[in-house]
Order: C-alpha cells, then structure tokens, then sequence
C-alpha cells in the first residue's frame, strides 16, 4: 500500500519548507545571492543541511525560488501604484517612484534582483521579471497614447526600454549603497524626468 502522507505531515513539511526560504531571504538581504549557502540556509532555518535538500535539491533552484517570490511581490506593488487614480503621466512618475523607494530601502535584495551574476536558472527568472514589469509599463503607455497625453509609439517597445533604463539607472546608485535620502531622491527624480520624456508626454 502506498504510503499518504498526513495532514500534520504535509503542514510540518511546508513549515520547515518556509524556514528554508526565510532563512534564505535573511542572507540575500544581508548579502546577495553570494552569501546563500545551503549550509548557511540550515543553520538559519535550525534543521541539517541534508533537510534543505530534501526541499530544494540544489543552491540554483533555491535561489531560483527566493527570485520568484521576491520579484513577484515586488511587481505587485508596482501594478497597485501604476492602476492607482491619475494621468497616465501621473501614474508612470508614481510607478517609478515607488520601484525605485523601495529599491534604495533595501539596496541589497534590489543588486540582487536586477543585477547580481548568479545562475542560468535565475537569469531565467529574471527575464519573466522584466517582462511582467514591461507588461505593467505597456498598459500605462497605451493608456497615454490612446489618450494622446503621450506620443504615438510602440507600446511594447517603449515599456520594454523603460523597463531596461529604470533598472540600469538603479544599477549603479545600488551598487555604491546610495542613500535613500536626498541623494537617493535626485536619482528617482531623474528617473522619472527621463521616462516621461522618453514617451513623449506633454508637459
């Protein structure tokens, strides 16, 4: 007879599952996806090192795993700000805005997310990450040209490079732990200068 695993062992199994990717999540923010080991992860999560395995069979498929929950919740957010009340023009300065906040808030787990050299398997995880913010970005273009408060253009083209102009501009302020203060500010509001010239909206 096969064996069926309980109720109380399905929950114990997505317990220690979610200890694993908290622990996860703590070394990524402290120190990208470099500081992730699976050794690490077991000692944060309080389990062996073999019980990680039984979870995530190899380091690539973890991080894999902390990429997609990380970038799913943080292209939520910035859906929710991008369908807010507003202009289209409105509504891309505050989509901006708030990728780029919380971006500079938590300047490590952001490197992570949009820059830092890891695995294939995250690349690919990275590129469905773009592509659902350039899909966020093609809404609010086509809403401005419809509108004609931005220049005819290719929505999904020009969502695509403010996705890529967003994420290079963040880059390098990331990389050098600028301050999310005033000098965090100027970059944000640099990005956003940028972005709506880039669609032609009128001033």
């Amino acid at each position: 007879m096969a064996y069926r695993p309980t109720a109380k062992t399905k929950a114990r199994k997505a317990e220690v599952r979610q200890r694993v990717l908290d622990a996860a999540f703590a070394l990524v923010g402290v120190g990208g996806f470099g500081a992730l080991s699976m050794q690490a992860v077991a000692t944060g999560a309080g389990i062996a090192t073999g019980a990680v395995y039984l979870h995530f069979p190899s380091k690539a498929e973890l991080c894999a795993e902390v990429f997609r929950i990380a970038t799913e919740r943080e292209v939520a957010v910035v859906r929710n700000a991008a369908q807010a009340a507003g202009t289209p023009a409105q509504r891309l300065e505050q989509a901006v805005l708030v990728f780029a906040e919380r971006a500079l808030r938590a300047q490590r787990m952001a490197y992570a997310l949009i820059a830092e050299p890891v695995d294939p398997v995250v690349d690919v995880e990275r590129l469905r990450y773009r592509q659902a913010y350039a899909l966020v970005f093609e809404q609010l273009v086509r809403e401005g040209v419809d509108n004609g408060s931005f220049a005819a253009q290719d929505a999904t083209v020009s969502a695509a490079a403010l996705v890529g102009v967003i994420a290079e501009a963040l880059t390098g302020p990331l990389s050098t732990q600028t301050p999310a203060g005033a000098e965090g500010n100027l970059v944000i509001a640099a990005i956003q200068a940028f972005c709506l010239r880039a669609v032609g909206a009128a001033a």
